[in-house]
């Protein structure tokens, strides 16, 4: 990433990225600074994809919950959301980020896109950086299609023309070893089989229960491609996510299929990944970044990585 004295002006700079004016120095001035730009912020954010704030007075995650507020944005709780990640809440607006083991690297993909409600933006914010490693990885969905689309043009036409499928089993409690660990109970919000029964029925999801109280459940068919404002289509999928679906109730090659049932074309599949790493950067955290991501033009991940980490999130419903 390269830097400009206040904001770089380069109409490819990705991330956008913002450094505070000389002379800031407390919460509410980084606040009132938000908030008399929120709006040409949020058109830097659609153009750019991604805007990482740097050199900003947020020292704790009440101010990161203050800063977001700046935006007006329309705030999308995690207790809503249905992640399938382990999260902790600080604030009614702020939570951990998936709280996977360190071990782990988190695939790129678009926050909650293997569900019929997802956010629309996603605020993140470095608590603490990791020792070694633990940047968070971005990649614009948009470049990654065209890169697709001359590589894979059938492939790319079936995910179009048929949509995706996605299908999990969730353990009874959350399963904070796995990535996908979350427990239905949790997401959705439900303390019985049939409050879970209840809100799948409004979704449209199928499901079955399993031995020891665990439930497969299948959304319905969700689209992996969106057009976004600019007219460029963005590949919003859980494709690369779900090649890493695997823990003891789950394995990639069940959680996702084609809207017609049929399984991905696994070559095609694999080229997602490897295209998209090689249009991937690395956002290397400094205590108290700020990062804002544009969730249906980029994709985020995790590298893995060493010692204590703790990034903090926050979404804004669609």
């Amino acid at each position: 990433m390269t830097r400009g004295p206040e904001a770089q002006t380069a109409s490819e700079a990705f991330p956008l990225v913002f450094t505070a004016p000389h002379g800031m120095a407390a919460s509410g001035d980084a606040v009132a600074w938000a908030a008399e730009r929120r709006d040409d912020l949020d058109a830097r954010l659609r153009q750019h994809g991604a805007i990482l704030f740097r050199g900003f007075p947020v020292a704790c995650d009440e101010d990161f919950d203050a800063f977001i507020r700046a935006f007006r944005y329309p705030g999308f709780s995690y207790a809503e959301s249905l992640s399938n990640a382990v999260r902790s809440n600080r604030t009614e607006l702020v939570f951990t980020a998936n709280e996977a083991p360190s071990s782990a690297e988190i695939g790129l993909h678009h926050e909650m896109a293997q569900t019929p409600v997802h956010p629309s933006r996603l605020f993140f914010y470095c608590e603490k950086p990791a020792d070694a490693g633990g940047a968070t990885f971005l990649c614009r969905s948009d470049a990654l299609y065209e890169a697709l689309a001359e590589r894979h043009p059938d492939f790319v036409a079936d995910c179009e023309k048929h949509g995706l499928l996605y299908s999990l089993v969730m353990p009874p409690e959350d399963d904070p070893t796995s990535g996908v660990g979350r427990s239905w109970r949790s997401t959705f919000s439900v303390a019985e089989r049939s409050g879970a029964e209840e809100r799948m029925r409004r979704l449209d999801y199928t499901w079955e229960w399993l031995d020891g109280d665990c439930l497969r459940a299948t959304t319905p068919v969700l689209p992996a491609v969106r057009v976004l404002a600019s007219g460029r289509k963005s590949l919003f999928n859980q494709l690369i996510a779900a090649r890493r679906w695997k823990d003891a109730r789950n394995t990639p090659a069940t959680a996702v299929t084609l809207g017609d049932g049929r399984p991905l074309d696994p070559a095609a599949w694999a080229d997602v990944e490897r295209l998209a790493a090689g249009l991937a950067i690395d956002l290397v955290w400094e205590q108290g970044d700020v990062a804002l991501v544009d969730n249906f033009a980029v994709m985020h991940g995790r590298r893995s990585f060493e010692g204590t980490r703790c990034v903090l999130a926050s979404l804004v419903a669609a």
